[in-house]
């Protein structure tokens, strides 16, 4: 994997180019083409690691990061992603803002992390937890939640994120960190699937009194 640091200089360039001409996601990466699995993953997971839902965007993204995932198993030598995925063209405001939060994140992760627990970020191991974390995550991420869920991606997200990190800087405790947050978020979505089928019962009790009410 090259090293991330070299990143910063890469996202500029495209921030400048994005000033006068539309960037789509495929010419970004073009400019990555020798970057790792975790690299692009921390890309394409930036933009949706937003307070709301993003809509049907994030369902492409979040399969996307799940399809990273099994090639990451099956040890493909390179990412592969969807057409609908590439054509999409940020602004050139939210290319700044994927900038901005990529040298936040690289500059606090040297300072934060060391390597230790090699064992989760290691040969197979480590590409076993990254590639199961990608999958789980981004498939959480893809489930449609409209604008009913607020932080349903940014859960998963920082899941993704503290993957990619963990290979980053061979630091295990961000694996460990993920698989927490991989938890969290599917009791946060079983949590909220359950209030909707309570709700859904107690509406179904009540729905005869309510229709007597409205018709009297």
């Amino acid at each position: 994997m090259k090293d991330y640091q070299n990143l910063i200089p890469i996202l500029k360039k495209i921030e400048k180019l994005s000033e006068s001409n539309p960037i789509s996601i495929k010419k970004a990466l073009s400019e990555l083409d020798h970057f790792g699995f975790s690299l692009i993953a921390l890309i394409l997971v930036l933009p949706f690691m937003q307070p709301f839902p993003v809509g049907p965007l994030s369902v492409i993204g979040g399969l996307t990061i799940a399809a990273l995932g099994m090639q990451l198993l099956k040890r493909k030598p390179f990412p592969v992603l969807p057409q609908k995925l590439l054509i999409i063209t940020p602004s050139n405001k939210s290319w700044k803002w994927i900038t901005k939060v990529c040298i936040f994140i690289i500059y606090w992760s040297k300072k934060i992390t060391k390597p230790r627990l090699l064992w989760f970020v290691s040969n197979e191991t480590g590409l076993r937890f990254e590639g199961g974390i990608f999958i789980v995550g981004g498939l959480l991420m893809a489930i449609p939640f409209a604008m009913i869920l607020p932080l349903n991606n940014f859960f998963p997200g920082i899941a993704i994120l503290f993957a990619t990190i963990a290979q980053f800087e061979k630091d295990g405790f961000f694996i460990i960190l993920s698989i927490f947050w991989i938890i969290f978020s599917i009791i946060y979505f079983s949590l909220f699937f359950y209030g909707l089928y309570y709700l859904g019962g107690e509406g179904m009790q009540y729905l005869p009194e309510w229709i007597l009410q409205f018709t009297q």
